[in-house]
């Protein structure tokens, strides 16, 4: 229990409408794996600017009641039916505890988000997470959408007959709204570059394709079409010229996996290379092919973004469930990149009482060490957690002790001042200075 019990804000419930209340009787509590805590007043901030509260269907809340000092979970409140509360937290922030609920029996499954443990101080909603990187690329104030929609309906006539133009506009902004797509209708920032119709994992928690079976609904639909080399050059040429800050990243939510379609982006970085210098040419990946990743270093890739939810291969597989490829394979390509210069990170799908757990943190730092990573860009993970936990047989007994996501961040950046830990990949100015402090 905490200390400052008087400080934490008080449960947030909603009713069967969407209508959200407090319980002024209740503290907020969160979960850290499947262990329900109440916060400290140090891992609440308030909710971010853009972010979501979501109603969470056939899952009763929990609260903590300071008087008897009881966690208590409830159905009602003064006669009205009632559910827990999740807030989706936006872009930059890194989750510390999930919401607390007690699951009733034939509930729907979770849709594919991350469910951040809310409640109310009295004036606004508060949330246990923290900021984990200050870049404001995706900040909710920097994107006026009447402007951006606008733009975007005049941007495929810049391009004529461009799919993957029309593609980012019609599906990433217009219907998604994609902060990385809607920086690029903008002009600036980093330019996504979808590429790959299929992939060889099959995640739990994929965004853009998921079988019937799985109880979700994928939030994305995947690329249909294979883009050519000049739809590519065409677009991701002028935005390196022209962008604040550039980037250009293959590997996105609304495809497979890019290294598919390697010998297609090696062509096209080399014919954007022949038009531009300027900004960084990236690749989000599961790195499942070291002789693609190799060939994309030698014809002039800048930096690599490899995602895992563990460093450990059990639940590596548990998660990711890997066709035609091995987790050493994942290993070995980013030992090849930073062989090349390759700037690298690690996108890490945290989860709390796993992540921040000793025997995952020591895989953590086996790999960077042995890899010598540039960057850990953390990322809540999106899946229904009861699920996750269930199919990654997350409740085993081999993760050690926990410390906390909060102790978690200041641990590696006390152990590895050099490594950078963030959300986004970063532009040339951001690799640079890590660079002259090495």
């Amino acid at each position: 229990m905490s200390k400052n019990k008087q400080k934490i804000p008080c449960l947030l419930v909603s009713d069967k409408e969407g209508n959200f209340f407090e319980i002024p009787e209740l503290l907020m509590t969160g979960t850290t794996l499947d262990k329900v805590v109440v916060p400290s007043s140090d891992e609440l901030i308030p909710i971010p600017a853009g972010s979501d509260l979501f109603r969470l269907p056939g899952r009763k809340p929990v609260g903590y009641d300071s008087k008897t000092q009881k966690y208590v979970v409830l159905d009602k409140y003064q006669g009205v039916e009632i559910e827990a509360v999740g807030a989706f937290m936006s872009p930059a922030y890194l989750q510390i505890y999930r919401s607390s609920y007690k699951t009733e029996e034939n509930a729907p499954a979770l849709p594919l988000y991350c469910y951040t443990a809310a409640g109310w101080n009295g004036t606004s909603v508060y949330t246990a997470g923290m900021r984990i990187d200050s870049d404001k690329r995706q900040d909710y104030e920097n994107f006026d959408n009447d402007l951006i929609c606008k733009k975007a309906r005049r941007m495929p006539s810049q391009f004529p007959g461009n799919r993957l133009v029309e593609h980012l506009v019609n599906d990433c902004v217009l219907r998604y709204g994609c902060p990385a797509a809607r920086n690029f209708i903008m002009g600036r920032w980093e330019c996504p570059i979808p590429t790959s119709r299929t992939c060889n994992s099959a995640c739990l928690g994929c965004i853009s394709l998921q079988d019937k079976s799985s109880g979700f609904v994928a939030s994305h639909d995947r690329i249909c079409f294979t883009p050519t080399v000049d739809e590519i050059v065409e677009f991701v040429a002028p935005h390196l010229q022209n962008a604040p800050r550039p980037v250009a990243s293959f590997g996105q939510g609304c495809e497979g996996e890019p290294l598919l379609e390697g010998e297609l982006i090696a062509e096209a970085i080399i014919q954007i290379r022949k038009i531009t210098k300027r900004g960084i040419i990236n690749v989000n990946t599961n790195a499942s092919r070291p002789d693609m990743v190799e060939k994309l270093c030698r014809t002039g890739l800048d930096s690599m973004r490899v995602s895992m939810s563990s460093v450990r291969e059990k639940y590596y597989n548990a998660y990711y469930r890997p066709k035609n490829y091995s987790f050493s394979d994942v290993v070995e390509s980013l030992g090849i990149a930073r062989k090349f210069g390759i700037w690298t990170s690690v996108n890490y799908l945290t989860f709390s009482g796993f992540t921040d757990t000793e025997n995952e943190i020591d895989a953590l730092e086996k790999l960077i060490e042995k890899v010598k990573l540039n960057m850990i860009q953390t990322r809540n993970l999106n899946i229904d957690p009861e699920y996750y936990i269930d199919k990654a047989d997350l409740s085993g007994d081999d993760h050690g002790q926990k410390i906390g996501m909060k102790a978690w961040v200041a641990h590696l950046r006390d152990k590895y001042p050099d490594l950078q830990l963030g959300y986004f990949n970063p532009p040339l100015s951001v690799m640079k200075k890590t660079a002259d402090q090495d």
